[in-house]
């Protein structure tokens, strides 16, 4: 009797043929993956789209305020006798003299010289400083009697003193000396130098020379004035002034006005971040090509989005704003002007005249009104329009691709966990069919030995 054969088997079924159907059913998984990838990409583009637009007004809203340009800058006849800084919410323009009489000093005093520094004792006891905050007595025992311990624990001491050993080779044999000064300077911080209670030192110590604290004195505008610091920060509104020397007779101009390279810089930056959302828009409309080698628009490209968005920053350029009273109406007036590629130009040197011949106009076609009229103002309306999130154009494309991600999402999930349950039904069939094909080829190899063994009986 021949053995029984079941045709496509060879002794079992492939390990491999459920697999292969799961494979199948996971097609559509794989398309919608491929649309989901192609929606992400686009929520992408609008994503930067978003971002280059976020940037056009971001240095505008810090031009100017209520007085005029936000950017000013301090300027003095000479840096060596007054330096400063200015805040530009505080100072205005303006032009100022000032005459630098004398600089204010801390209260000093200095001690007669010594050989060393470190190892000639001056002895134990205490030196007494009257101080405006009463007397202060400053202890010298063993361990810090030389001229360095003294000057250590004087620094040490929270008297608002501080000590230090100089060098002064006018004596050579004795050029060590200690220098006690006060911390702060001024009239009112005057400090009495010393009496020294001293026993039983290797040699006299003693002050030989004092220098009492006193004010800065300067003319500012020909009169004059005195300040207890070395700094100036009453006498301009909103400007800081450090005092670096003494200059008498010599008078020194400060201006406190616009700073045309911030300014400009800043509508530079404008230009640039409007050019960098306007070339976006422009590229999506140019033909690019695709992962097949054919030409296609960019995934944007005749998008109504950015046809509106277009639109719109064309109409921030092209229209002047309303209700601007200066001699200044237009964007060109000032250097801002589109050329050929659709972008805009800026002339710096354009703009820097206009602002130097008339910065009232210059401030009032910028800022406006501050709310309804003004370049500014208008900038910020239209692109809040665009950004807006409750009906801007992005917000809602933003919103639409975002579902469609989470819609296709939904799908896959659904479609996977369907697969999950076919592929668990598939496995215990075919489970069972092997075991019943396994079976028969069993009893199939039985007949098949049956047969032989009869056969030999003959």
């Amino acid at each position: 009797m021949s053995g029984v054969r079941l045709s496509g088997f060879s002794g079992a079924i492939p390990p491999n043929l459920v697999d292969q159907l799961v494979e199948a059913e996971k097609i559509p998984i794989k398309q919608m993956e491929t649309k989901k990838l192609k929606e992400e990409d686009t929520l992408k583009l609008v994503n930067d789209l978003e971002t280059k637009i976020q940037e056009i007004p971001k240095n505008l809203s810090e031009l100017v305020t209520t007085r005029g340009f936000n950017d000013l800058k301090l300027v003095t006849g000479d840096e060596n006798i007054l330096s400063g800084t200015v805040d530009p919410e505080a100072a205005p323009t303006g032009e100022y003299s000032i005459e630098v009489l004398q600089m204010a000093e801390t209260p000093g005093a200095m001690t007669v010289g010594f050989p060393d520094k470190d190892k000639t004792q001056v002895g134990v006891g205490y030196i007494k400083f009257n101080t405006p905050d009463g007397v202060k007595e400053i202890y010298i025992n063993g361990k810090n009697s030389t001229l360095e311990g003294v000057a250590n624990t004087i620094t040490r001491s929270g008297t608002g003193l501080r000590g230090s050993v100089i060098e002064d080779r006018k004596d050579p044999e004795n050029p060590f000396k200690l220098l006690v000064t006060g911390l702060s300077t001024g009239n009112d911080k005057n400090i009495s130098f010393p009496n020294v209670y001293l026993l039983d030192g290797d040699v006299d110590f003693s002050f030989e020379q004092e220098r009492k604290a006193q004010n800065a004195k300067v003319k500012v505008d020909g009169f004059e004035i005195e300040v207890p610091e070395n700094k100036l920060d009453k006498i301009i509104p909103g400007v800081t002034l450090d005092i670096k020397s003494a200059a008498p007779g010599r008078t020194i101009k400060v201006f406190v006005k616009e700073d045309f390279e911030k300014i400009s810089g800043k509508i530079k930056s404008f230009v640039e971040a409007y050019n960098g959302a306007l070339g976006f828009i422009q590229g999506q409309a140019k033909l690019q090509k695709s992962s097949d080698g054919r030409e296609r628009l960019g995934p944007l490209g005749g998008d109504g989005m950015l046809r509106s968005i277009e639109n719109t920053l064309r109409r921030i350029i092209q229209n002047p704003p309303q209700g601007i009273t200066g001699e200044i109406k237009r964007l060109n007036q000032i250097g801002i002007e589109f050329n050929r590629n659709g972008t805009l130009n800026f002339s710096e040197e354009k703009f820097n005249k206009a602002l130097n011949s008339d910065p009232k106009s210059m401030v009032a076609f910028i800022r406006g009104d501050g709310f309804n009229t003004g370049f500014v103002p208008g900038v910020r309306r239209e692109v809040g329009n665009i950004l807006n999130g409750q009906f801007g154009a992005i917000s809602n494309r933003k919103k639409s691709l975002q579902d469609r991600v989470t819609r296709i999402n939904r799908q896959i999930e659904s479609k996977e966990r369907m697969i999950e349950k076919k592929e668990d039904m598939l496995r215990k069939k075919f489970a069972d069919l092997e075991t019943k094909v396994s079976q028969i080829q069993n009893q199939g190899n039985a007949f098949k030995a049956m047969g032989g063994a009869g056969g030999t009986g003959g």
